[in-house]
């Protein structure tokens, strides 16, 4: 995997000089790999279109057929035209288009195995993802993050015929691979009968996208892995959802307030505000089935922002949000640098009683790139404390967690807070001996900036106090 990975991404570099940036190095990859599989697996495509016609060409001949095959090819129904809608060439050079056509031949793809050849084009995305902001760190959440998420949330759909997992912000498909990736390790490798093999890879998956490449990204994404999914291209919070409902909502929606400049015209918001995260989370509620469940990362500053406690009040209401993980910095290094974030885990069709908060960031060593990369052991106690049921309904103590990270806050707390659920703190921020530990300046900004907004809402709740006694 290492080989192909390093192979492809080595070449990467000389296009550069060619003006191929790293998102656009990737997407002509998933142009070049699905043909080149459909030829081993001699799956039909359109006449001209094949992979022997392409490799037999080079120069200006090459990058003219070239172009006419993605033309083609985007027009088809299904997947291959999901993939190839709008694809253009970003080559100008045949040569190195001829390159990378070799490069590809070399190695036969289907004979790696579904979980070589996936990995290999995870790498790739992952690679493209931390060259900062012309890669694909926008629609990336790390690995790890997703991976211990998917296990606290077992989405298994094994024993359900109608049983859907769902990420309407799905960038380029992460959560949505590793809750498949958590079937077959539960499976031993896969081990289903047919039919219901057939149903989860076509009918379990669903997306919703609002950029063209990160979308063409996951299916390919998804396709390596054996799956159709069902992801569409529109503005999941814009746009009206159908009757489709789903029993595990999975997503990181993007971070920022870019292009947030008006609130959606939904007559299912009942919070009418321009701050995405926050419209998101009312999407869910609204697309989510009853009885089901979702994990949501959500950035700080969204859940100390104007209109939260609306949000939340009504959330706490219709779910019972039982779980939230405040993440260590640098969480999402190199991706996102210098957001602190969250997840919230909820299920819906029960009123909140109590919220158990889980403090993985105090006292934590900052993640960095390379010396303190984002691990397993981050996320390991708080899985211990989470606990087996997926809907957060396992016996909990405070004690499951060593260094008293784990505490439970009843309903009235969350209430008496304005439901403003990162201004629950415990722990003491200790300074670190090392300095190289010390969080970025504009990290320590930002946290001084959300305790004097919490100091400021406790102000706000002692003055409608006095003016009550007053009053009375």
């Amino acid at each position: 995997m290492s080989d192909v990975v390093g192979k492809l991404w080595g070449f990467c570099h000389t296009l550069r000089h060619d003006g191929v940036d790293y998102g656009d190095y990737i997407e002509q990859i998933t142009y070049l790999l699905f043909l080149k599989m459909a030829s081993e697996r001699e799956i039909e495509v359109p006449a001209g279109c094949e992979w022997e016609k392409l490799r037999a060409r080079a120069g200006t001949e090459l990058t003219d057929h070239y172009i006419e095959v993605l033309r083609t090819l985007g027009k088809q129904p299904g997947i291959l035209g999901d993939i190839y809608a709008g694809a253009q060439s970003r080559f100008s050079d045949p040569v190195n288009l001829k390159k990378l056509v070799n490069l590809i031949d070399e190695t036969e793809w289907t004979a790696l195995g579904v979980d070589v050849k996936a990995h290999a084009y995870e790498g790739l995305l992952e690679k493209a993802a931390s060259e900062g902001k012309k890669g694909a760190g926008q629609y990336f959440t790390p690995r790890v993050l997703i991976q211990s998420i998917v296990r606290c949330m077992k989405p298994d759909p094994r024993g359900n015929p109608s049983f859907t997992v769902a990420d309407p912000a799905c960038g380029t498909g992460g959560f949505l691979v590793a809750a498949y990736e958590w079937l077959i390790e539960q499976t031993k490798g896969g081990a289903l009968d047919r039919e219901t093999s057939k149903r989860i890879r076509r009918k379990t998956y669903f997306g919703t996208e609002l950029v063209a490449r990160p979308r063409r990204l996951a299916l390919m994404n998804m396709y390596l892995h054996g799956v159709e999914p069902h992801i569409e291209l529109q503005d999941a919070i814009y746009t009206t959802p159908g009757s489709t409902k789903y029993d595990v909502i999975l997503a990181n929606p993007p971070f920022g307030t870019k292009g947030a400049n008006q609130a959606p015209d939904r007559d299912d918001f009942t919070v009418e505000t321009s701050n995405k995260q926050l419209n998101f989370v009312q999407h869910f509620l609204t697309v989510l089935k009853p009885g089901g469940r979702a994990a949501v990362v959500l950035p700080d500053n969204c859940l100390f922002a104007d209109q939260a406690g609306e949000v939340f009040k009504i959330l706490t209401e219709d779910c019972n949000l039982h779980t939230v993980i405040r993440l260590p910095r640098g969480t999402f290094t190199p991706y996102s640098q210098g957001v602190n974030a969250n997840v919230v885990f909820f299920a819906k069709g029960e009123p909140t009683s109590k919220v158990w908060i889980y403090d993985g960031r105090t006292n934590v060593a900052g993640i960095t790139k390379k010396g303190r990369p984002l691990a397993m052991k981050h996320f390991a106690e708080f899985e211990k404390c989470y606990g087996d049921d997926p809907n957060g309904r396992t016996k909990r103590k405070p004690s499951d967690s060593k260094e008293d990270r784990w505490r439970c806050f009843s309903i009235q707390e969350i209430r008496e807070k304005d439901f403003k659920l990162v201004g629950f703190k415990w722990l003491k921020e200790e300074s670190p001996d090392d300095l190289d530990e010390m969080p970025e300046p504009d990290e320590l900004a930002a946290d001084a900036t959300l305790d004097l907004k919490g100091a400021l809402a406790d102000l706000e709740q002692v003055l409608k106090l006095l003016e009550q006694e007053a009053g009375a």
